[in-house]
């Protein structure tokens, strides 16, 4: 899962994310800025379009994002992010987000993630992260 074996900042933010967990989301890999996730698209998933409705893959993408903007710590959140949905994807397809960080500024930073179904690309989504206080006087 990580270059190591410690799950590490981001590996223990995602074993905590019950709304990935409830919809099947795999962590693969992630380490120092980046990280790859799995998604297979169900059912539930699919708009009455037939193709899976943007908000999932909106959801899949920021699962990514956040992975890797928390790979190394401190808490790090989303300040904004947006999507461009390239081609449809169905029920049935496996996807996969890689996340990367771009640059890091302070206590903002961006980031890239690309949704792909094999070879074709899904969505194309910038984030904005922000790192926060934790603990007491937050």
């Amino acid at each position: 899962m990580t270059e190591s074996d410690e799950p590490g900042p981001a590996g223990r933010m995602f074993a905590a994310d019950l709304a990935s967990q409830l919809l099947g989301i795999e962590l693969l890999e992630h380490g120092a800025g980046h990280a790859a996730l799995r998604m297979k698209v169900t059912a539930s998933m699919v708009n009455g379009h037939g193709i899976a409705h943007g908000g999932y893959v909106f959801l899949f993408a920021d699962t990514a994002f956040a992975c890797a903007c928390n790979s190394e710590g401190p808490v790090t959140v989303a300040s904004g992010a947006d999507i461009t949905f390239v081609a449809p994807a169905y029920e049935g397809d496996l996807l996969v987000a890689t996340a990367r960080e771009v640059t890091r500024f302070g206590r903002s930073g961006l980031y890239d993630v690309r949704v792909t179904r094999g070879d074709s690309v899904i969505a194309e989504l910038r984030g904005r992260s922000r790192s926060v206080a934790t603990g007491p006087g937050r």
